[in-house]
């Protein structure tokens, strides 16, 4: 279901705090619990094609800070974690949590095919999908593939414009 800006910030607000409840151990990524009040980085959920169509938020901890410089942001500290949570609204406008999307930078050696970054996706009901050189890593192959057309920029990608906080 397409959404304006205004109602998928409402489906979010209105779910964040299920969202924040089932991920709330951070399981699969260091400090990851408690990632909704990190630094949010967009103004609102938007559809990410790549995240299943599902509307998502970008946050990073604190060591990841240089994030919010995008395409400036140049390569991220040992520590840094990006969450992107999710949520899917069904066609009677019904919203629920979707998948949460962890990457981790790892110290130099744990995956050079992944520029260091270690992968996790966890599924709504808390679940562990899989991890990079973890649980079901073969299944995380996907995340590592598509970042890695972004090496030169630390295998970052970033929201549209249009949803960046500062513009």
């Amino acid at each position: 279901m397409e959404l304006t800006d205004a109602e998928a910030a409402s489906a979010y607000d209105c779910i964040k705090g299920k969202i924040k409840a089932t991920f709330a151990d951070g399981a699969g990524a260091a400090n990851a619990g408690g990632f909704t009040d990190w630094q949010s980085y967009n103004t609102v959920p938007y559809v990410s094609g790549t995240h299943g169509g599902r509307y998502v938020n970008n946050y990073a901890n604190a060591k990841a800070s240089n994030y919010g410089r995008f395409e400036e942001a140049g390569t991220l500290p040992v520590g840094s974690v990006l969450a992107k949570d999710s949520i899917t609204v069904a066609h009677n406008g019904e919203v629920q949590v979707g998948p949460l999307f962890l990457m981790e930078k790892m110290t130099g050696g744990f995956n050079a095919e992944s520029g260091n970054w270690k992968y996790t996706m966890l599924m709504p009901d808390g679940s562990t999908f899989g991890v990079t050189n973890g649980k079901n890593s073969g299944g995380m192959q996907f995340c590592i593939d598509c970042h890695a057309v972004m090496a030169d920029q630390d295998h970052l990608f970033f929201m549209p414009e249009e949803y960046r906080k500062g513009n």
